[in-house]
């Protein structure tokens, strides 16, 4: 949905004065708080560049395109990314304020593993055309790849693509396991981050909460359809969960919810990576490889592994 608990330097910057402003809004009616703060609340912010140490990974990629509705539903061109040429998909989901990029390193671990590895830039991210986003955006995503692609061995997202992934099988994508990386379990979660950096009260978070959902869901209950607690994975799609304990933007807190939600969930518990060093890290590449080059839930080696073995 929106931000994160803890504010990067460009958040605070994007916030500036306008912070205040809202505050002495939300006194004179939270209405009127959630108001002014609606704006900067759906704004994704600057588009970050792609980084030194995942630049040659990002140009090797090759690019595509899908058409997906976008919050405005006037259209919106996703630019997408493809490494390797293995016959099971995974696809790689990011957060917010991101993009495809910052998988470069786990998108280089999978392709050495048979697979093929796509990853995209949402909406208003990456170089992706768009000045907004939602999960729902991820989840056309998700579905206009699998026109093409077929059934997903895998979706592995960080953060909101966290969240977005845990929703897939909800929404009718096939996938055969799910992956999530410092994921929030609901999308309340989002609201208390911008509440907590903008210093808003209760009451003004609730009417920022409804205000947006009146926006662009009316008539409809966003915050439960986009909840993973109220829709956990069906039976027979493996999950695994990796979180910092120290996660200071989306709180470890979220990953026992989701274990609760989902019996049977692997939790991998990590140490001193805070939200986003997580992605690069031993602890997280060698969980997912080995999550999504286990055998299934029948004993049986995925299916690219058994042709290799056939052959």
């Amino acid at each position: 949905m929106a931000r994160s608990s803890i504010a990067t330097a460009a958040e605070r910057a994007l916030l500036g004065g306008a912070a205040g402003g809202i505050r002495i809004a939300s006194k004179i009616s939270p209405e009127l708080g959630a108001r002014a703060a609606l704006p900067l609340f759906m704004r994704v912010g600057p588009r970050v560049p792609v980084a030194p140490v995942d630049a040659a990974t990002h140009a090797a990629a090759r690019r595509g395109t899908v058409r997906i509705p976008g919050i405005r539903r006037t259209g919106v061109d996703v630019v997408t990314y493809e490494w390797g040429g293995g016959p099971d998909t995974i696809v790689l989901a990011h957060g917010w304020q991101s993009r495809a990029s910052v998988f470069a390193t786990l998108a280089r671990e999978l392709r050495s593993e048979g697979f093929r590895v796509v990853g995209f830039d949402a909406p208003a991210n990456g170089e992706s055309g768009g000045r907004g986003t939602y999960l729902v955006d991820h989840l056309h995503i998700f579905a206009e790849l699998q026109q093409r692609l077929g059934r997903f061995h895998a979706i592995v997202g960080h953060s909101f693509g966290g969240l977005a992934a845990l929703l897939a099988p909800a929404e009718g994508i096939a996938v055969r396991r799910v992956g999530a990386i410092a994921a929030a379990a609901t999308p309340d979660v989002f609201i208390d981050g911008f509440g907590d950096l903008a210093g808003l009260d209760p009451a003004t978070r609730e009417a920022l909460a409804r205000r947006f959902a009146a926006r662009l869901f009316p008539g409809e209950h966003p915050f439960e359809r986009y909840s993973a607690l109220a829709h956990p994975l069906p039976d027979g799609v493996p999950l695994l969960l990796v979180h910092d304990r120290g996660d200071r933007r989306v709180p470890f807190s979220e990953a026992s919810r989701l274990v609760a939600a989902n019996p049977g969930a692997r939790l991998v518990a990590a140490d001193g990576l805070g939200h986003n060093r997580i992605l690069r890290a031993d602890v997280t590449l060698d969980a997912v490889v080995d999550f999504v080059t286990a055998p299934d839930a029948a004993g049986a080696p995925r299916p690219e592994a058994a042709a290799s073995a056939i052959r």
